[in-house]
This record gives structure tokens, C-alpha cells and sequence, in this order.
């Protein structure tokens, strides 16, 4: 008899264990954050919920906000990456590259190699399309519109799985899903063509862009040292 009662009393405390814990199995714990980069300088600028400094680190999904006078760069592997004034920009990886998904303001990014960077702005990817060093800069118009500079090297824009070539020293205003109206006003003879021909209708492209001007190469050179130069942070 007092065999059984040990018996149940020891069934009675696993069962109640096991409902104190909801009944599930134990979880393994959450995989640590990936460490992309590093704060190298920054004024006015947030990370996350508080102040970005120089040598902060950034994790997988941190947040990066710049106020209306502000700013802030980070180095990510073989690359940089400054947020202008009034920007936000979240950042990842995938499984070769560091991401930002730019949400508002002025991104401008500096890379290595093809591999050392990805900025992504509503469903368009933009990347470096070379090995070779390159600057580039996206600022948001809106929801679904930016413009795309190449001031070093030149980028690859991807839509839906159509891309195109933005060459060094050019600039681009890209509408993406557009209207019937803004895929006709592309295709009109007024319309600029782009580097691989003129845009084409809403009916086969996810966007259509304008070119917008040429980038003047000494605004490439004071990017180029803004972001590599060893003597500023």
C-alpha cells in the first residue's frame, strides 16, 4: 500500500509539472543575433530605441534613424553604409550579404565586391552589378517611387526578376507598378531611355524609369571619400 501511494503521488507531480508548463516540450533556446556591423559615425541618429554612437554594434533586424539633422554610417563587412537626414533603414543578412531595406530618406552605400552589400526599397533590389568599387545612392520619393544613382562603378536594379544596369556616372527616377498613364508617358518619344532601351509598358514591367541626369564625377569623388576615407570615421 505504501508502495501505490508513492507510486501515484510521484504520476500526480509529473502531471502537474507537466501542466504548469502548458503541457508543451521544452523549446530550444533562440539562435543569438548575427552582429553585422559597426557604428563609425554618427550625429543625431538613433539604433533602435536609443542613441547611435561611434563603435555601437549592429545586429540582424536593429532599425537606423536619422533625425532632420542627422546622419549616421556604419561599416558592414567590405562595405558602408550612410543614412542621410530624416532616413530609416533596417538591417539583415541573407546568405552571402549584409541587407538594408530603406524605408524613407537617403541611403548611400559603398562596396568591395559584388557580395558586400544589397539595399532593398519596396520590391526593388538594388546591388552592386561588378566586382569593382562602387558608390551608390537610393532616396524614396514615396511608397513606390526612388531615384537610383550610380556615382562609382555601376548597380543592378531588380524588379519581380527583371533587371537593369545603372551606369557609373548616371541617374534614374524608377515608378514601380505604375499606372497605365506613367507606363505611356515612359514610352512616348518625350520619354528618356534607359541604358538597356527605352521603359516598357505597365503590361510587361513591374516599373518604369527616367533618367534624370548625369552625375558629375567630382560628387563621385567626395562620396567615394566620405565613405572610405581612413581620416574621417
Amino acid at each position: 500500500m505504501v508502495h501505490l501511494r508513492q507510486v501515484l503521488a510521484a504520476t500526480l507531480s509529473a502531471a502537474m509539472l507537466l501542466m504548469g508548463l502548458g503541457g508543451a516540450p521544452a523549446k530550444a533556446a533562440p539562435a543569438p543575433a548575427v552582429q553585422l556591423g559597426i557604428v563609425v559615425y554618427a550625429d543625431h541618429a538613433r539604433l533602435g530605441t536609443g542613441s547611435a554612437s561611434v563603435g555601437s554594434t549592429v545586429f540582424g533586424g536593429d532599425r537606423l534613424s536619422t533625425e532632420p539633422s542627422g546622419s549616421v554610417q556604419v561599416r558592414a563587412g567590405a562595405a558602408r553604409l550612410l543614412l542621410a537626414s530624416s532616413s530609416v533603414a533596417t538591417l539583415s543578412q541573407d546568405d552571402a550579404s549584409p541587407i538594408a531595406v530603406l524605408t524613407s530618406g537617403t541611403a548611400t552605400f559603398s562596396t568591395a565586391n559584388a557580395k558586400a552589400f544589397v539595399l532593398h526599397f519596396a520590391t526593388a533590389t538594388i546591388r552592386p552589378n561588378t566586382d569593382e568599387p562602387t558608390v551608390g545612392q537610393v532616396s524614396a520619393m514615396g511608397a513606390k517611387e526612388f531615384v537610383v544613382k550610380s556615382t562609382r562603378g555601376s548597380l543592378l536594379v531588380t524588379v519581380a526578376g527583371e533587371s537593369r544596369v545603372v551606369a557609373e556616372g548616371t541617374a534614374y527616377h524608377v515608378i514601380l507598378d505604375p499606372t497605365p498613364e506613367a507606363a505611356a508617358a515612359a514610352a512616348s518619344p518625350a520619354g528618356a531611355p534607359g541604358p538597356s532601351g527605352p521603359p516598357v509598358s505597365a503590361g510587361t514591367s513591374k516599373f518604369v524609369w527616367y533618367a534624370v541626369g548625369v552625375v558629375a564625377i567630382v560628387t563621385a569623388f567626395a562620396i567615394h571619400e566620405a565613405l572610405e576615407s581612413p581620416d574621417r570615421p
